[in-house]
């Protein structure tokens, strides 16, 4: 069975990149009937945090990527870590070490003096013939992973091919602390080895990490995963897209507005293709996604293809669901939304116009608070022409049907009366009824609100502008 996994280091929030890497895991799982496990890598105590956990689970709960098994945390699992550092120590895989920081840090400036390759001499590893001096008093050891000095480590990555590292280019990894506290890479081990992972997909800057896991692996006689290394992706602006450079929470998309299927749907996209298809359910990327179509050179990451599939699938998205994710925006403006107008019925209308969620609570915003149109827009549109056909429809609306089709027709017949063509009087109901000159058909429009509203919007305005021109 494919067991693929995610393993996020709770460091931060989960960003743009760290997603893709969690949707491609989950997909190869889907796609092949396999397992799909979230690991929590929380080794690092200093900058590890709960807020950091709590953003990526919150993560993935709103893309939807649901685990099948965890999520599991390494802190939870030192016991572990450690059994296996007895058994590598009993083997003679590993070894105890008693150089210091100190000396490291010294043996490595000098190195670089010399124009050598910084890295540990091997001092305190075992090899036969060789006598270690003894263990100075009272210095806790570090534990390091005795690595093969011959050959190669190699393996063919399913994304960047044939990858040959020598072993002599690597030095003996410190697997444990010198507290006892097992490190990164060795955790990665064992948990990939206990957990029965088939497949690592991740990004490529793990790649310097793969030599020495397979390695570790080798020497606990486990099976080794076939790895599979993401590239990274590109910001807008062409530089490696990060935690510190545009790479932003993916909760903040949803602040932002977008859907998470318009996400996944482009971050599908951020490396892989199936031909030319651009638009795709997630039920299709996981019958379709395989690892032979993901390329090796970096994706670049494009804000405004974004935008045009977050308003596909708004266009698309129900209303109901829609009113829905758009009501909490609202309340957290503190806008009263009530039972009239509907909320359903004002996202119906308006969900064509809109790129985001947050655009559309801006646009039904208008229908549930005090409105006050720009004194400019007031001055445009309530001529001295519009006036007499605003205050002809205004005299005849308590009578008319409230369907927009009687509204409509009610425009048509003022506008006829006055000789005049239709924005003459549709717009002036625009900016008076939604503060706005753009707006979906302005018949529409006024059937939402209640008829008082409309009657009472419409006299303000009216009567304000007669004011204003009386007074100049």
């Amino acid at each position: 069975m494919i067991r693929t996994r995610f393993a996020p280091s709770p460091t931060g929030f989960l960003h743009i990149g760290g997603a893709r890497t969690a949707l491609f895991s989950w997909a190869y799982a889907r796609r092949h009937a396999g397992r799909f496990l979230l690991r929590i890598e929380d080794t690092d105590l200093v900058r590890s945090t709960p807020e950091a956990v709590q953003a990526i689970l919150g993560g993935m709960q709103w893309l939807g990527l649901e685990h099948d098994e965890g999520p599991f945390y390494q802190t939870q699992r030192m016991d572990r870590y450690r059994a296996v550092i007895e058994q590598m120590l009993a083997a003679g895989s590993a070894y105890h070490c008693y150089m210091t920081p100190e000396e490291l840090d010294h043996l490595r400036e000098e190195q670089r003096a010399a124009g050598a390759k910084p890295r540990y001499d091997g001092r305190w590893r075992p090899e036969p013939g060789k006598t270690l001096p003894p263990p100075p008093a009272g210095r806790a050891p570090v534990v390091r992973f005795r690595n093969p000095t011959a050959g190669v480590v190699a393996w063919d990555d399913l994304v960047k091919g044939r990858i040959e590292i020598a072993n002599a280019e690597l030095d003996d990894l410190v697997i444990a602390r010198a507290d006892g506290a097992p490190t990164y890479n060795f955790c990665v081990v064992v948990d990939d080895w206990d957990m029965g992972i088939t497949h690592v997909i991740r990004g490529d800057d793990h790649v310097n990490n793969t030599p020495r896991q397979i390695n570790i692996l080798q020497a606990l006689g486990a099976e080794v995963p076939l790895y599979a290394h993401l590239s990274m992706i590109l910001g807008d602006d062409g530089q490696k897209l990060s935690k510190r450079h545009g790479a932003v929470s993916v909760m903040q998309y949803d602040e932002q507005g977008y859907l998470p299927e318009a996400v996944l749907n482009y971050l599908a996209r951020l490396g892989w293709s199936h031909g030319d298809d651009e638009i795709f359910s997630l039920q299709q990327f996981c019958e379709w996604f395989d690892l032979d179509h993901i390329t090796a050179s970096a994706a670049q990451f494009n804000t405004d293809k974004l935008n045009w599939l977050n308003a596909h699938y708004l266009k698309r998205a129900g209303t109901a669901r829609l009113a829905e994710l758009v009501r909490p925006r609202l309340q957290a403006r503190g806008v009263n939304v009530g039972t009239i107008p509907s909320l359903t019925a004002i996202v119906d209308l308006y969900k064509e116009r809109a790129g985001n969620l947050n655009e559309l609570a801006d646009m039904a915003e208008v229908f549930y608070i005090d409105l006050h149109p720009k004194a400019e827009l007031l001055a445009k549109h309530l001529t001295a022409e519009a006036l007499p056909v605003l205050g002809e429809f205004i005299d005849r609306l308590p009578e008319v049907a409230w369907e927009a089709a009687a509204i409509g027709g009610l425009i048509k017949d003022c506008v006829t009366r006055h000789g005049l063509k239709m924005p003459r009087l549709a717009m002036p109901l625009r900016v008076l009824l939604t503060g706005l000159e753009q707006t979906p058909s302005v018949d529409a429009v006024v059937a939402l609100l209640p008829r008082a509203t409309v009657l009472r919007r419409l006299a303000a305005g009216r009567d304000a502008a007669l004011s204003a021109a009386g007074t100049s």
